[in-house]
């Protein structure tokens, strides 16, 4: 009998322990979507916060409901700025083509103290049977040199900016050489990167970088999330 006893207190404590092992762990990411679900304040989001029992899930949560906070506030300036790209975005007659604010910048190396000269936009034009959109990066690089540079690829920067995998293709449309001296040229070359319409929606929410390289040379066009939310907010 003590033995059937002992059997059976056994068997209610294993089943007692598999139960708890079955209950589901929420993450601090599952409760700090849960309170933002709430729809409140974040003062209010603060004090749900606080009524864990774990100081530690306190604290976790409470930095994640601060981060959202100023992802929010950072994303409606963005969303303000953004506004100002898609007002000088063109858009041709027919309602297909569209070409972005132009960007420019210069760039300076230790080895070359004449800054290169970037202009670079984002334009697309909308296939009027598919209704898909296909997008071009054309960038005029201008720069003075004893030689052309011959730019023959480029690369998508990841988020640490580091930029030597992801390979993309590039159209090498043009060089002009001009200001020669017995040293030295002006040369202007245009290059053009195909983008997916997926491809830039995937990136709306971050920008992306792209280096673009010679053979002795590289330099990064940055398209930042405020252009292309202004851009794909027409060219759609």
């Amino acid at each position: 009998m003590k033995k059937l006893v002992l059997l059976l207190s056994i068997l209610i404590g294993l089943s007692a322990c598999s139960s708890l092992e079955l209950q589901t762990v929420t993450t601090s990411e599952e409760e700090t979507q849960r309170i933002l679900a709430l729809g409140l304040s974040y003062e209010e989001n603060l004090i749900e916060a606080s009524k864990f029992s774990d100081p530690h899930m306190v604290k976790v949560v409470s930095l994640q409901l601060t981060n959202a906070k100023d992802e929010k506030i950072q994303y409606e300036i963005d969303l303000l700025e953004s506004e100002k790209v898609a007002n000088n975005v063109i858009l041709s007659l027919s309602g297909t083509n569209f070409s972005g604010p132009i960007i420019s910048k210069s760039e300076s190396t230790v080895l070359n103290m004449n800054p290169d000269l970037l202009n670079y936009n984002l334009e697309g034009l909308k296939n009027l049977t598919s209704g898909i959109v296909n997008h071009k990066l054309q960038l005029s690089l201008i720069y003075n040199s004893n030689k052309k540079r011959n730019y023959i690829s480029a690369n998508l920067c990841d988020k640490w900016s580091r930029c030597d995998d992801n390979s993309i293709e590039i159209n090498n449309i043009s060089t002009n050489a001009s200001n020669c001296s017995s040293s030295s040229c002006d040369y202007k070359e245009i290059v053009e990167v195909n983008l997916s319409d997926e491809f830039l929606r995937n990136y709306i929410k971050k920008g992306f970088t792209i280096r673009i390289n010679s053979k002795k040379n590289s330099n990064k066009v940055i398209i930042s999330r405020v252009y292309l939310m202004g851009y794909l907010q027409v060219a759609q």
